[in-house]
């Protein structure tokens, strides 16, 4: 991550789209919420984002964006209820991003499957990768 610019905006993203349901679920809030830790986004400026709408910074690195395009994916399952809402926006925004969709596609069909709704990091990775070649 770069700037602090760019983890408000990775938080900010994340908000609104736990928001397309049409509520915020206490697990949503949580994930949300511990994300916000691991960037080092202290509690107030965190608390202030639910109020203060403003545009998201685009990503410039396509490994940023495949971790955010992940962070989604955690967040559209973290309240365990999948709405048709949360898919049809989670690819807007991963073509938006520029990633490609077949490996969208996959990547959220492996987590549909995987019991714990998460899948490691290097299959993550390689998914993207081999729509390279």
């Amino acid at each position: 991550m770069e700037t602090y610019q760019e983890k408000i905006s990775l938080l900010q993203e994340m908000i609104a789209f736990a928001l397309v349901d049409g509520e915020l679920h206490d697990r949503e809030y949580d994930f949300i919420e511990m994300i916000s830790l691991e960037l080092e986004i202290d509690k107030e400026t965190f608390h202030k984002l639910f109020e203060n709408r403003s545009e998201v910074k685009v990503i410039k690195d396509e490994f940023n964006r495949i971790c955010q395009f992940y962070r989604l994916a955690l967040l559209m399952h973290a309240d365990g209820i999948l709405h048709e809402r949360e898919q049809i926006k989670i690819n807007e925004i991963g073509i938006n991003m520029g990633l490609n969709p077949y490996a969208m596609k996959r990547v959220l069909h492996m987590m549909k499957k995987s019991p714990n709704r998460m899948i490691d990091g290097q299959t993550l990775l390689s998914v993207f990768a081999e729509q390279h070649n």
